[in-house]
């Protein structure tokens, strides 16, 4: 076991050229490959000493300040290529520059990305555009260009050509003009075409039943707040938009839905969205968004087994190198459950059983002689060469 106090000085000695040197090396060996999920998660702290941590968005509930950590995630590979600390308190959507700035630097080049609607705008779209990235992104029905599009659709939607029994929804793409738009300052002038991408619509009934008694809850919840005079001030633009109240000295408040707006609203629930300048068919679309959550949960092995749930380090070099450490550790994490997956073994051993299964091999080192493996048994040879690790030898 290292000590507390040789740990931090192992992670305060990686330096960011050498991080810099490993992750130049990852791109080359794989980011042509795959399309890769990109996502963050925060990481709650008790230091006052590391300069990152500050309070945002905490993803796990926590009521502490945080970092957070992006990471980019090989959906076939099932390996992490490339992770960023950032402050606590930057939003998903502003880190998506930041991470282009990185991909050029590192020359990733061909890179495909998936987000989730967190990372979607409309400069973020036109930077993926202009540094000719392949992308899929997820986006709120509500932006006008997507509401356009839906409405066209809406009265066809639930054509029974239009259903994938395999996924349980409705479904139906349209190639449309992304109106594109780059500054450059260098030459003082401003770039502005149509792009080509797919716009591709699903239609869940059970999402629509789910939105339509959540949304009926909210409305519930505004009348009652201005009925009874307690009103929210996050609420404000809800209740003009839903409601007209009228006060008098007689009657006192009187509130009446505006039907109009609420059927309105209702039309787009059950509805989701993905945009993509590559993949044509709705279906491979979907296929691809909700592979994503190899990213997820590769986040929970980082924060479970790889007891990343707090910083635990008081010092910015330390959380710097210990993150890269954790990094490299999930690589190896990952690379065992993908070889355990494709050798059926979690059919017999979960995870943690088959390295408890290995961990009771012994090493030990005799002065002036190099590092000696214990005994292997049959079945650890066989452990090994399932994924395709030459098993230690003894000598």
């Amino acid at each position: 076991v290292i000590p507390s106090q040789r740990s931090s000085e192992l992670f305060a000695s990686i330096r960011e050229t050498d991080k810099s040197h490993f992750f130049k090396l990852q791109g080359k060996r794989r980011s042509e490959k795959e399309y890769l999920a990109y996502d963050t998660t925060s990481i709650s702290s008790y230091s006052q000493c590391l300069s990152q941590v500050t309070y945002g968005v905490n993803k796990d509930h926590d009521k502490l300040p945080q970092i957070n950590l992006a990471l980019l995630y090989g959906q076939t590979s099932n390996l992490p290529l490339y992770y960023r600390k950032l402050a606590g308190n930057i939003t998903d959507v502003k880190s998506v520059k930041a991470l282009l700035v990185d991909l050029d630097y590192l020359g990733y080049s061909n890179i495909k990305l998936v987000m989730d609607r967190g990372f979607y705008s409309s400069e973020n779209i036109n930077a993926l555009y202009a540094n000719h990235l392949k992308f899929l992104v997820a986006t709120k029905v509500s932006l006008n260009f997507v509401k356009k599009e839906v409405q066209e659709v809406h009265s066809s939607m639930r054509n029974w050509e239009n259903y994938n029994s395999n996924y349980d929804l409705y479904v139906m793409s349209k190639m449309i003009k992304w109106e594109f738009s780059l500054t450059r300052p260098y030459k003082g002038d401003t770039i502005q075409e149509n792009r080509r991408m797919y716009l591709h619509i699903y239609f869940d009934a059970e999402k629509k039943v789910e939105s339509e008694r959540d949304f009926h809850g909210l409305l519930g919840k505004l009348e009652n707040e201005l009925l009874s005079n307690k009103l929210n001030k996050e609420h404000e633009k809800l209740y003009n938009k839903y409601f007209e109240v009228k006060r008098t000295p007689k009657r006192g408040i009187t509130v009446t839905p505006k039907n109009e707006a609420i059927a309105a609203a209702s039309d787009y629930h059950g509805y989701f969205v993905l945009l993509s300048n590559e993949v044509k068919d709705p279906i491979d679309s979907l296929s691809l968004y909700r592979n994503k959550d190899v990213v997820e949960k590769a986040f929970g092995n980082l924060k479970d087994r790889l007891s990343l749930r707090r910083t635990g380090v008081s010092s910015d070099a330390s959380l710097d190198g210990k993150l890269f450490v954790q990094f490299v550790a999930l690589i190896y994490l990952s690379y065992v459950k993908k070889m355990m997956h494709d050798a059926s073994l979690f059919k017999d051993y979960t995870l943690q059983g088959l390295l408890d299964e290995l961990d009771v091999i012994e090493c030990y080192k005799y002065p002036g002689q190099s590092l000696r493996v214990g005994e292997i048994t049959k079945k650890q040879v066989d452990l090994f060469n399932a994924l395709q690790i030459t098993p230690p030898s003894l000598q």
